[in-house]
């Protein structure tokens, strides 16, 4: 079945829809981000918008970031878990109160080390999934999105992506 291309009039009307909803999100943003999104980032975005394909790319990022996160967490569970049984092995091979405490204090302080570490990898790795998404999506062509590691540019960049989640659930014809 032949899909028909819009009109650029019906193009036109969903391209100030876009823009309108996107400056009433703006301004919703406290001054210091509202300042780092002007009009011409927000026209840049709702063009870029007309199509679904952003709407689509942010969605699968938005998947694999979950998938990721669930990753990273199940990861850290099972090495909390290990350090639970660890504990308890010792317990149960000391019987004497005395050197269990001993014991005891040696591996939580190893445990708060090793779990230490790893929160410093997972963040590592999540680090790296927010450099890939941005530079996903720098490459589709989305304004406001470049590599960046500067925590208020990647705040400005979450409330682009919550402001595309936003519109990608509205109807728009």
């Amino acid at each position: 079945m032949e899909t028909l291309e819009p009109t650029p009039e019906a193009l036109q009307r969903k391209l100030y829809f876009l823009l309108e909803q996107l400056q009433d999100m703006a301004r919703e943003l406290p001054p210091k981000y509202q300042m780092r999104v002007p009009i011409e980032l927000l026209s840049g975005l709702a063009n870029c918008l007309l199509n679904d394909t952003v709407f689509e790319i942010v969605k699968g990022l938005m998947e694999i970031q979950h998938v990721t996160e669930k990753h990273l967490f199940q990861q850290r569970l099972q090495i909390i878990n290990k350090h639970t049984m660890e504990i308890q092995e010792m317990i149960n091979t000391t019987p004497n109160p005395a050197q269990q405490e001993i014991k005891r204090n040696v591996l939580l302080k190893r445990h708060k080390e090793e779990l230490k570490q790893t929160d410093m990898k997972l963040v590592i790795q999540l680090d790296q999934k927010v450099s890939d998404q941005q530079d996903t999506l720098e490459k589709a062509g989305v304004p406001g999105f470049f590599v960046t590691n500067k925590s208020i540019e990647i705040k400005v960049q979450m409330y682009l992506l919550d402001f595309i989640l936003r519109l990608s659930k509205m109807d728009i014809s």
